[in-house]
């Protein structure tokens, strides 16, 4: 047997090596971030289901711009809304009391798809679930959204300042953000909403973000510790760089990562911290809608009509959940260690692409005379496994002591 062996072995290892970057070769860092993400299907079908149910939630009952949201009357003696209201496709609204259809049970069906005059059915007054569940899920979203812009402002703003400039800075922020962190944020949440009376979605949003940012300014502080020794800070301070410049061109874009996953998940920390001071009576009260008043207002119901908690229950969850994989597909794509899971048969190709593995042939001619023999004893062809070669040897050489 020929084992030919190629003469330019050195070259393997640079082969291997431009397969494992054949997949990023030419790709920018934003690039191969976006790439990771897309690919990322937990995080997509996530994308997608909050696309989907944001659509849902503004497109339906309407979306009110301005004013207080509160209920009042108008000229010809019934209600309408502080605030000027675009209306949806959905003919019913949140605060108007109906006739009640199907003993208030939820007429959506299936099989076939039908909506019915009340999908999710009714409460004893007559008012529709579906719309008080769409108006609901516009005020969790619209909470959650403030929260994370409120919170990415100032904790990438605090962290900065803080890990970029020490001494003094870094004591009075860090110690200033340590006093917030040991007072829960449900008490404070509590005295503000009792402060304000139940207060828009907006106002309530804006001060949960005040109250959320200290854990993302204490990651932001530590990564700005050690991006600020690196050589390119220092090259950028030698070139004339003035500290904003350095701070916001050069350190932050490389802390991008860790700003945006922890934005997400303070994101999906803010939908479950609004249902819950909304259901204790101090978030978004009546006559306005959340999702945690919702079920506030009829967990009495819980045994006798259980649609009243599936419904804004199920919504809850699906923020919460669509927010935390979006999150973790970013998390894994700003990730460099994060690889794609490559199949056997993409496996197999590259290294058939190795030039060392194509070199070496098997060449199928006999060499030797013992070659001849246990080729004509096996068929010909290829020479037989190493087990069955030696199992003939053993039962050979018991033959012959016999």
């Amino acid at each position: 047997m020929v084992t030919t062996i190629p003469t330019d072995a050195p070259q393997d290892r640079g082969s291997e090596q431009s397969i494992e970057q054949k997949a990023v070769a030419g790709l920018s860092q934003g690039a191969l971030v976006r790439r990771r993400f897309f690919r990322h299907a937990g995080a997509m079908v996530a994308l997608v289901v909050l696309v989907l149910v944001i659509i849902l939630a503004f497109t339906s009952v309407g979306t009110v711009i301005g004013g207080t949201g509160k209920l009042q009357p108008a000229g010809d003696g019934s209600l309408s809304i502080n605030g000027f209201r675009i209306p949806g496709w959905w003919p019913l609204d949140w605060y108007t009391s109906y006739p009640i259809v199907n003993g208030g049970q939820p007429t959506l069906t299936w099989f076939p798809f039908s909506m019915g005059e009340h999908p999710f059915g009714q409460d004893t007054l007559g008012k529709d679930v579906f719309a008080q569940v769409m108006r609901g899920t516009q005020q969790s979203i619209t909470v959650m959204f403030l929260v994370g812009v409120v919170s990415l402002v100032l904790g990438v703003l605090f962290g900065a300042l803080s890990g970029y400039f020490r001494g003094w800075v870094d004591s009075l922020i860090m110690r200033f953000t340590d006093v917030i962190i040991i007072i829960p944020i449900i008490v404070i949440g509590s005295i503000i909403g009792n402060i304000l009376g139940g207060s828009s979605a907006v106002v309530f949003g804006i001060f949960l973000g005040i109250l959320s940012w200290t854990g993302l300014a204490r990651l932001v502080r530590g990564d700005f510790l050690a991006l600020r020794e690196r050589e390119f800070v220092d090259a950028a301070r030698v070139a004339g760089a003035s500290n904003g410049r350095i701070i916001f061109r050069h350190i932050l874009p490389n802390a991008v990562g860790i700003i945006i996953v922890n934005t997400t998940l303070l994101m999906s920390a803010a939908v479950l911290t609004e249902a819950a001071l909304s259901f204790i009576g101090f978030g978004i009260t009546a006559p306005d809608v959340s999702l945690g008043q919702i079920i506030s207002e009829y967990r009495e119901a819980f045994r006798t009509r259980p649609w009243l908690f599936w419904w804004p229950g199920l919504f809850i969850v699906i923020l919460a959940l669509c927010i935390n994989f979006i999150g973790d597909g970013l998390r894994d794509a700003f990730d460099p260690r994060q690889q794609a899971k490559v199949s056997a048969r993409k496996a197999n190709r590259a290294v058939a692409a190795i030039p060392s593995v194509q070199a070496v042939q098997m060449v199928e001619a006999p060499t030797s005379s013992d070659d001849e023999r246990y080729m004509d004893e096996f068929g010909g062809g290829s020479l037989p496994e190493p087990d069955a070669v030696n199992k003939r040897r053993f039962g050979r050489r018991k033959g012959d002591q016999s």
